[in-house]
């Protein structure tokens, strides 16, 4: 198949050519060592190179927004309806923008569209907007497939959108090169944290709507019975975590180093509410940390809760501080982990593969 990617540059807050990172890298690089030819075009929101950029056997068009937005957005759309035209079928990635984008050219040029909706769209501002609320409406049931993050949010999406019977859940992979077990005390030496100390933490987006106080909170209660206890974080953050000896700030790491982080821990915790934006969707932390058969401890909310059903000893409720430092008591003397294997991003890769090949016959 001839495979057109639409997507933006910087997600997660990684840049997916400039740290190799993510969803909408690693599903096209899968794809195009299955030996399909994969092409994709970006829209950088950040002054980057531009032009034609390689990454394996699949390749990049990168185009620069710029400071007067609407004119990298029309150039966005001329690259992407010329190269609509050489494809056999589009995957519309990364924000709603792009998936609209995805559908007008699909129907204009007669090409089956695929919109992955990562994340609940329909929350975000330009998704809440009244004329671009419907267009993205419009692109969820005019798509000839979705692909979406979770069993939870594609069960919502069937909900209300009946009429869009085509939905399949394809959840985050993890990079086997990078996320394995490791020994601890070597990751706790290129960190600089304690090596003799038992310590909990946290990475990935650390925002107080991620809940992340929560866990502070935790820990402080313990930290009174349990001296040794430390807690380490690492991400992204808006806001700043109280002075304490006991609490270590490694800020936002490499991509390339956050297997180390997770390896030096003792217990991992993953924070989220259970609230739109918790309910649906699954943290990619949450198979990296599987994969570097860390304990785990994670909010009881939406695909999570349904992730580790058998083993509800492994879960707290989101809200309650109190139920995460009994959780975490307890997991600090049950470190059972008993993961299923991971799924990699070829796994995923190849779930798409074969939508993609479902619904090529869909356009005549």
């Amino acid at each position: 198949m001839k495979i057109l990617i639409l997507t933006k540059r910087q997600y997660m807050n990684k840049d997916l050519l400039d740290d190799r990172f993510g969803r909408f890298r690693e599903i096209p690089l899968s794809l195009a060592q299955r030996g399909h030819n994969v092409t994709g075009i970006c829209l950088s929101y950040r002054p980057r190179t531009e032009g034609w950029i390689l990454d394996g056997p699949v390749r990049w068009k990168s185009i620069n927004s710029g400071p007067i937005k609407l004119f990298g957005l029309l150039q966005f759309i001329m690259e992407a309806r010329r190269l609509s035209v050489q494809a056999d079928v589009i995957w519309a990635c990364s924000d709603s923008f792009y998936g609209v984008i995805g559908c007008f050219l699909g129907r204009h040029y007669r090409r089956p569209v695929v919109f992955d909706i990562y994340d609940n769209f329909g929350e975000f501002l330009i998704g809440r907007l009244p004329l671009f609320r419907q267009l993205y409406h419009w692109a969820i049931r005019r798509c000839n497939a979705i692909t979406c993050l979770s069993t939870a949010f594609a069960e919502y999406l069937s909900a209300n959108f009946p009429k869009q019977s085509h939905i399949y859940p394809i959840e985050f992979g993890v990079r086997s090169d990078l996320f394995r077990p490791m020994d601890r005390l070597h990751c706790r030496e290129q960190l600089g944290l304690p090596a003799n100390a038992t310590i909990i933490g946290a990475c990935g987006a650390l925002y107080k709507n991620r809940n992340i106080f929560v866990l502070i909170e935790a820990f402080t209660k313990l930290q009174h019975r349990y001296p040794g206890l430390h807690l380490a974080l690492a991400g992204p953050r808006d806001a700043v975590f109280p002075a304490n000896p006991n609490i270590h700030d490694c800020g936002v790491l490499p991509y390339e180093a956050v297997p180390i982080f997770l390896n030096a821990l003792d217990i991992g915790v993953i924070c989220y509410p259970n609230d739109a934006f918790g309910r649906y969707c699954f943290p990619q932390k949450t198979r990296e940390f599987m994969a570097c058969n860390i304990p785990l401890l994670v909010a009881a909310a939406g695909s999570l809760k349904d992730l580790l059903k058998d083993h509800p000893e492994w879960l707290y409720e989101p809200d309650n501080v109190a139920q995460l430092a009994d959780r975490i008591e307890y997991r600090l003397k049950d470190r059972k982990t008993g993961y299923d294997p991971p799924t990699t991003w070829d796994d995923l890769a190849s779930r798409l593969e074969h939508i993609l090949k479902k619904v090529m016959p869909s356009i005549n």
